[in-house]
């Protein structure tokens, strides 16, 4: 039995009747907790073209501690920099994450820059969660003979703290989905289900930026570095792709990562897309994050409802945001916000189990 079973707790946000700027869905946002103790939403707006912006929305929680609506405040990014726009007006600002980093003082966004190269991971960072100044494009360092600067990278996010390097250096820690050439989903449900998964290029990778003593808003961006595969598709369930969603964060077992996985939607039946994209959970190391200590064989979260199932993409849930309960006293309950077909924002509520279940990844 998978003990990390999501419960539902309903939808949290959907395209505003009238707004042109949500017009094509709501979708994939970040969730952090505000200087000021609240809940901020930082959803991805599409209007119509596909043009995007992410929004700042403040969570409204029911007396019980629910989160039951938001309220909307504003833009947080609309495209502006070169590495967001393209030339036919669409691409723009997508799917953020973002995480209070300590040794910096800061939050960092990581979010996915659509220009007309294609989809790239962009950086920028903040005080208050208002003013947001932008860092430009993640710098990567080869790996062997890969290169990542100019290959499409999207779902991206970082550890709350500096953990070190490989080589001991201090370092924010990033995670992020390379999509080299042929790797998107819908070019490898093209192959035999029994093809080969490749060692670097379907993976989740994990990276790392030293931490200088300058200011990251006073200093270039540093590059990433010491970059390694770190989980590759297993299960069924994940067996096209895998992605970090939302933000890893420290659990009683280390560090809670949720996923996703996509797999062939002709593997189901009464589906509506060719594909499907669930979520999983795994336990990262809490000092070495590279070393995996859990991971779900079965997703915690699957497309069921009909606003999951149907919508711009169909059979779609995908983990962007998390919330630990410490505002309640519940520290081992995890608030889970999720993009749902494309259009909607969902929240699902995640127990913490006293003991990991054993697995191959910690038995």
């Amino acid at each position: 039995m998978n003990p990390f079973k999501l419960q539902r707790l309903g939808i949290i946000m959907e395209p505003e009747d009238g707004n042109e700027l949500e017009a094509e869905g709501v979708l994939n946002p970040a969730a952090i907790r505000g200087p000021d103790g609240n809940l901020y939403l930082f959803p991805r707006l599409v209007s119509k073209g596909n043009y995007s912006r992410i929004g700042i929305a403040r969570v409204i929680f029911s007396p019980e501690g629910n989160p039951v609506g938001v309220k909307r405040i504003g833009i947080a990014l609309e495209p502006e920099a070169d590495y967001e726009k393209r030339a036919d007006g669409t691409g723009g600002c997508e799917d953020p994450r973002i995480t209070f980093v300590e040794s910096l003082n800061s939050y960092v966004m990581t979010y996915t820059a659509f220009s007309s190269a294609g989809p790239r991971i962009a950086i920028a960072v903040s005080a208050d969660l208002l003013h947001w100044e932008r860092l430009g494009l993640a710098n990567f360092a080869p790996y062997k003979n890969i290169e990542f600067n100019g290959v499409n990278n999207k779902d991206a996010c970082i550890f709350p703290i500096a953990l070190n390097s490989p080589h001991g250096h201090p370092s924010l820690v990033m995670l992020h989905r390379p999509l080299f050439p042929g790797t998107r989903p819908e070019d490898i449900a093209k192959d035999p289900l029994d093809r080969r998964i490749r060692d670097h290029h379907e993976c989740i990778w994990i990276s790392y930026s030293h931490i200088s003593s300058k200011p990251y808003h006073s200093s270039p961006l540093p590059m990433f570095v010491s970059n390694s595969p770190l989980a590759l598709p297993e299960a069924p369930w994940e067996k096209l792709k895998i992605g970090a969603g939302a933000p890893p964060v420290m659990s009683r077992h280390g560090w809670l990562l949720l996923y996703h996985g996509v797999m062939q939607g002709s593997l189901t039946p009464d589906i509506y897309d060719e594909l499907v994209y669930s979520a999983g959970v795994m336990i990262l190391d809490a000092t070495c994050p590279d070393k995996i200590l859990y991971r779900s064989t079965d997703p915690v979260l699957t497309p069921e409802m009909q606003e999951e199932r149907i919508g711009i993409i169909g059979d779609v849930v995908f983990p962007t945001g998390i919330d630990q309960r410490n505002d309640i006293g519940c520290p081992d309950r995890y608030d889970v916000y999720y993009g749902m077909a494309d259009n909607r924002i969902g929240v699902a509520r995640l127990d913490m189990p006293t003991v990991l279940p054993a697995t191959n990844n910690n038995a």
